[in-house]
């Protein structure tokens, strides 16, 4: 005689009968049901629709899925009202972006745990695919502030998205020289995008949604608990091709970014610092373990080598160099005139139609883009060409 199966297993969900948004952004605010158990349903049932029609028993059957979670998943349509957090984000400007949309980061994707839903205040270019992070102490010295602002004033000049975490201390610093910079920067939280943490940084995350992007994986109203930080730190990571620390005492947050970051296969750079500074321990253990000390801006690009990474242009002919999808109009114009043999700055101040003052400035924001190099006091050459 076989025991009689409970009457609420063997019924399953009421018919889910909502799109995949709607499904996508439920099945995330699920207690219990994180990215990699996600990945786990996905992979069983095929869609967020199919899990949340599922029956409990069925759920059981995946792996790492007991009855707390299978019972969560069931009562979800019943339990969570999706349809009033996906009403304020249309009211207050939050976009949804789930890992099947063109708009999701590409980079994101490739690790092992990315979000299934990102809540985005601002706009993520195909241009942050070439981003690098820069994380450290909260409790930030004036060197390491000076130190963050720096290469991320020179690593936005030179064509990079800075992202890092908007906390106090390095964070911050690092997100206000991009934008003293001119350049393109992300914060990825660990509260909801509608809930700003610290709140003194309100302002600052406004300026941010300006020239980038404020996102979290995270409900927009959600409060900034301890256990999000942690999990925020790969996102950072992850939508970067390396991450620099500045300053990081044995037990910073950052130390755990690097760590994302080397699972992740991303670069590890470290700013050495003073030898009896309690917040350089971190930096200076991670130089010991293998990362690569920075000094300068020139240390992290020389560590990409050129900034050519191809993305297929729309109409599938030729590629572009991310870096040139954020150059302006001079830029592009001098860009347009530098050819693939030795271009005199005569010839290029003929075909921009620039001044030569303007065509040398240009130029050397072109350099440090590593888009052209010098050949010769007066000659430039392409440092990297579409190919049809």
């Amino acid at each position: 005689m076989t025991t009689a199966e409970p009457a609420a297993d063997r019924i399953a969900a009421e018919p889910v009968a909502f799109d995949q948004l709607a499904a996508e952004v439920l099945l995330s605010l699920v207690p219990g049901v994180g990215p990699r158990i996600r990945k786990t349903l996905f992979a069983h049932f095929g869609s967020a629709q199919a899990v949340l029609a599922a029956a409990p028993s069925d759920l059981r059957e995946v792996p790492g899925i007991g009855t707390k979670i299978s019972r969560a998943i069931s009562t979800a349509r019943r339990e969570i009202d999706v349809e009033a957090v996906l009403t304020l984000c249309r009211e207050r400007g939050v976009a949804v972006v789930i890992e099947s949309d063109e708009a999701y980061p590409s980079r994101l994707k490739e690790i092992p745990d990315p979000p299934g839903v990102l809540f985005v205040c601002g706009n993520i270019l195909p241009a942050d695919g070439l981003a690098v992070a820069i994380v450290g102490t909260r409790h930030a010295t004036h060197y390491g502030l000076a130190q963050a602002e720096r290469l991320a004033g020179g690593l936005s000049r030179a064509g990079y998205t800075i992202v890092s975490g908007m906390a106090r201390g390095i964070d911050a610093a690092a997100h206000r020289g991009s934008l003293k910079a001119g350049g393109r920067t992300i914060a990825v939280l660990g509260s909801g995008v509608l809930n700003i943490y610290p709140p003194e940084h309100a302002a600052l995350a406004d300026e941010i949604k300006e020239r980038g992007a404020v996102i979290s994986e995270n409900p927009p109203l959600s409060p900034p608990l301890a256990g999000a930080f942690p999990q925020r730190n790969r996102i950072v990571t992850g939508l970067s091709l390396g991450v620099i620390v500045v300053e990081a005492a044995d037990r910073s947050g950052a130390l755990i970014s690097a760590r994302h970051a080397m699972e992740q296969g991303r670069e590890v750079f470290a700013v050495p610092g003073r030898v009896d500074s309690r917040t350089s321990r971190g930096c200076h253990r991670l130089i010991r373990d293998g990362a690569k000390l920075v000094e300068t801006v020139d240390d992290v690009l020389e560590e990409f080598g050129p900034l050519a990474t191809p993305t297929p242009r729309e109409d599938g002919r030729e590629v572009r160099h991310p870096a040139e999808l954020q150059l302006n109009e001079p830029e592009q114009a001098v860009l347009s005139a530098v050819d693939d043999e030795p271009t005199s700055i005569d010839d290029i101040v003929v075909t921009s139609g620039l001044a030569v003052h303007n065509v040398l400035s240009t130029i050397s924001v072109l350099e440090m883009k590593r888009l052209i190099k010098r050949v010769s006091g007066n000659r430039v050459i392409r440092a990297f060409r579409p190919e049809p």
